[in-house]
């Protein structure tokens, strides 16, 4: 019998507490886990100058240009620049992931986080423009970390293969656009 709020509260706790552990025991049966992993990819040499890459990649809404799927982007926050800026990039799927802007060195890169949209517990990436001043060639490099929500790990390998060829595929892109072929 149950003689006040606390004990209730208590029992109540007990039976969530409970609950939530046969759902994390059914979640290991399976085979579901949390996976971490870092993904990077880097462009060719392109024939372009560190600005020219600025331009289109530092306006945070030019996806659409350049990323393979990417019907449109938003941005929401009061700008397209720097810290605090914040895009909802909508895919041609009708899959939508919301990014905010964590880190900015203008002309040079950008970090950005995830905030809504993917499987993932944590999703971080950086894009960044170096330059080869011996032949005034540049290269774009993705690198991004993400944890995962509860999966299997053959379904998360599957997530990374995809991240890469978005990645590869806007890499891609991103050179013919660059360098006038596109």
């Amino acid at each position: 019998m149950i003689k006040n709020c606390r004990q209730a509260r208590h029992i109540t706790r007990q039976g969530a507490f409970a609950q939530m552990q046969s759902s994390k025991a059914r979640a290991a049966a399976r085979g579901d886990a949390h996976h971490s992993a870092t993904l990077k990819k880097r462009s060719p040499k392109i024939r372009a100058t560190r600005q020219k890459a600025w331009r289109i990649l530092g306006d945070i809404a030019s996806m659409p240009r350049w990323a393979p799927g990417v019907r449109s982007v938003t941005v929401t926050s009061g700008s397209k620049r720097g810290v605090g800026a914040v895009r909802n990039v909508a895919f041609e799927d009708g899959r939508a992931i919301e990014e905010h802007m964590v880190s900015w060195s203008a002309g040079s890169s950008f970090t950005y986080v995830a905030t809504d949209g993917l499987p993932l517990r944590a999703y971080v990436a950086t894009i960044t423009i170096d330059s080869n001043d011996r032949d005034g060639s540049i290269t774009i490099t993705w690198q991004s970390y993400m944890n995962s929500v509860r999966m299997r790990k053959g379904e998360f390998a599957q997530l990374l293969d995809d991240m890469g060829e978005f990645y590869e595929g806007s890499l891609a892109n991103l050179a013919e656009m660059l360098q006038g072929r596109k």
